[in-house]
């Protein structure tokens, strides 16, 4: 009788809500509270960005803030679709665009090459890029513009487009994740008669799409957030990017905060967009390259 009693759905229902208290730990409460601040205060700057991108300049600029917009406006919005906006965007989105799609390509190639050719060298070569990694982009600006200013490229999407193709971190990033596939998968499809590109376009390139989806996140944030090359590389209005263009609405005496929050706002949106379309891959992409060094 006393074990039916156990047994009935009250007790068991009552042993498991016990059983769940006990594994809500202190330590987790303090980790999930720390978590719960930390997004706060990561979310906060794109909060106070879309809700001044609604502001009129003096409330923009009021101390103390007025943390919501009490009497939005849409005259921010107006004063920066005078500038070519879409032009600037047009511009990022056609370089971040290029980038991603170039690099993900080499560095595919490269770090495939990398981790499952065997040469002279190929340690050395690694390292270089490895070593690539820790250069400041500022030490090779005057050469990499000089160069650029030889073959014309100066004021072109050429310009803006090509130097990054061969992206150290990309090469690391994909040789690191190319390492954890299985060279029996390799030596299978060779004899079968499987030739190189084949090889490659048919079963490592879809063995890399976790990798590939990190890092045309990578690339896209990269390009689209690069303003000092931009800055350099650029000399017309027409050429600008979004970043560089909202940049140049900054006055010398007085800013229009509430239109430069409006451009910063428009300028986070492809950011979010491309995020959210390779976010699935994102996580495995880079847990997984990790695994092996």
């Amino acid at each position: 009788m006393n074990a039916l009693l156990d047994r009935s759905p009250g007790t068991v229902g009552a042993v498991r809500k016990k059983s769940r208290l006990k594994e809500i730990s202190p330590v987790k409460v303090f980790s999930f509270i720390l978590l719960l601040l930390a997004t706060v205060l990561f979310i906060f700057p794109f909060y106070w960005i879309i809700t001044g991108a609604f502001k009129v300049q003096t409330v923009a600029t009021a101390i103390p803030p007025e943390w919501f917009p009490l009497k939005p406006t849409l005259q921010n919005w107006t004063d920066l679709f005078k500038n070519p906006v879409w032009r600037w965007t047009f511009n990022s989105f056609l370089i971040a665009f290029c980038e991603m799609i170039a690099v993900c390509m080499v560095s595919s190639l490269a770090g495939y090459v990398l981790a499952k050719k065997v040469f002279p060298g190929r340690k050395m070569i690694f390292t270089l890029f490895v070593a690539a990694m820790a250069l400041p982009k500022q030490v090779i600006l005057v050469p990499l513009f000089t160069m650029l200013a030889d073959f014309g490229w100066v004021n072109t999407y050429w310009g803006l487009i090509l130097p990054a193709i061969g992206w150290p971190f990309g090469v690391f990033l994909m040789k690191q994740f190319a390492q954890t596939i299985p060279g029996e998968l390799m030596e299978a499809a060779k004899m079968d008669g499987c030739s190189e590109i084949r090889l490659f376009a048919t079963i490592i390139l879809p063995l890399l799409k976790p990798a590939l989806g990190a890092l045309a996140i990578f690339t896209f944030i990269a390009s689209w957030n690069d303003y000092f090359s931009q800055l350099i590389m650029t000399r017309s209005t027409s050429m600008m990017t979004l970043p560089l263009g909202i940049a140049t609405m900054q006055g010398e005496y007085t800013t229009n905060y509430g239109v430069m929050m409006a451009g910063a706002a428009l300028a986070s949106v492809p950011m979010i967009a491309i995020f959210l379309l390779f976010q699935k891959s994102f996580t495995q992409g880079i847990t997984m390259g990790a695994v092996k060094g």
